[in-house]
């Protein structure tokens, strides 16, 4: 593809959200990416919070942990650049060992993931011996390396159901292990991280045991955000992601994982809608769907997706740099829950 050309795909989708002067910009270094990965047989893999220029632009695949999980897990192709934070770089090198997968940013961390460490996991384990752990796709892979099975927001409760009446430990996220409770019907405790500050609690009747990790975007969003936007559009459909607070969950219209926001917004009529999630998935709806009105209130960015940008794309395919490494021990143990986690749907 041509730059005129790339400029002008990019400047139809997403003219009225870009400055013209940043999609020139953009349009060129979009063209040399996709120079370098025909050269490098590579295969790119954007999340749904990438910023739009990049998300339209580059990709061979775009979506949420799940899908681009199931993806990294089939691709033959030699590079996997994961334009996503860290923790999913990981899952990418966790299913393609033989792979050489890069990350565009040198460090894009969560603060999800950061919450909670393999050695918290083994804590709990020791505390709530013989209960099964699962863990969000959102951790690092040590933690995935100690845990029975991995999750993400769009299966984490059909993960939950298949075992059963048994109890769990789900980790690490508060408010997505809440919200599953809800959805479920599970009776859910969140101990203190400092035992010493915890009753000799049991954990009879009790079928889910909590974390106190939280998304930094996610956790902003409140129900009074909610009821102003209401007040001032009254037919607006709200869009919550699960790791916002139960609150919030249920003060919205639907909650679910970022792959199934876009196809509600694809399928469903209102006259607009608001996406309580990261902001710039709101923007990458409104290129690909220009007939929906995507508000653009509470908004959020997460700083950490906003190192991934299209020129560090650039730099790590013309120059392999920031690769992915797993060692070999954690990777075994960990690939193993998270091919657990793509059996179930």
């Amino acid at each position: 593809m041509q730059v005129e050309q790339m400029y002008e795909m990019l400047k139809t989708k997403l003219g009225d959200i870009v400055p013209e002067v940043e999609l020139a910009i953009k349009a060129e270094v979009a063209v040399e990416v996709l120079e370098l990965k025909k050269a490098r047989n590579a295969v790119i893999l954007g999340h749904n919070y990438m910023e739009p220029a990049l998300f339209h632009s580059v990709p061979d695949y775009v979506g949420d942990s799940l899908g681009l999980s199931h993806l990294a897990a089939k691709t033959d192709k030699d590079i996997i650049v994961f334009c996503g934070v860290e923790f999913m770089a990981e899952t990418a090198k966790i299913l393609n060992p033989k792979k050489i997968v890069l990350s565009p940013a040198e460090k894009a961390g969560c603060s999800l993931a950061a919450s909670i460490t393999a050695e918290d996991v083994r804590q709990l384990k020791a505390r709530y011996p013989g209960v099964p752990v699962i863990t969000y796709i959102n951790t690092y892979a040590d933690v995935k390396a100690e845990c029975d099975i991995c999750c993400t927001s769009g299966n984490a409760a059909a993960v939950v159901n298949s075992f059963r009446e048994q109890t769990v430990i789900f980790l690490p996220d508060e408010y997505l292990a809440r919200n599953v409770a809800a959805e479920t019907g599970k009776h859910i405790i969140v101990p203190s991280r400092d035992p010493r500050l915890n009753t000799k609690d049991s954990v009879v009747d009790v079928q889910i045991i909590g974390w106190h990790g939280r998304c930094e975007v996610h956790e902003q969003f409140t129900v009074e955000d909610i009821a102003s936007v209401r007040a001032q559009f009254p037919d607006v459909v709200v869009l919550a992601h699960p790791e916002c607070s139960p609150e919030v969950v249920a003060a919205s219209d639907f909650s679910a994982s970022t792959t199934a926001m876009i196809k509600y917004v694809e399928q469903v009529k209102a006259p607009r809608f608001l996406l309580l999630t990261e902001c710039a998935m709101g923007d990458n709806i409104a290129g690909a769907l220009p007939d929906k009105e995507m508000l653009r209130m509470c908004s959020i960015r997460c700083p950490h997706m906003a190192q991934i940008t299209l020129e560090n794309t650039r730099d790590a395919l013309k120059y392999t740099q920031y690769m992915i490494n797993v060692p070999e021990d954690i990777r075994i143990r960990a690939e193993r829950s998270v091919l657990r986690m793509l059996e179930i749907q």
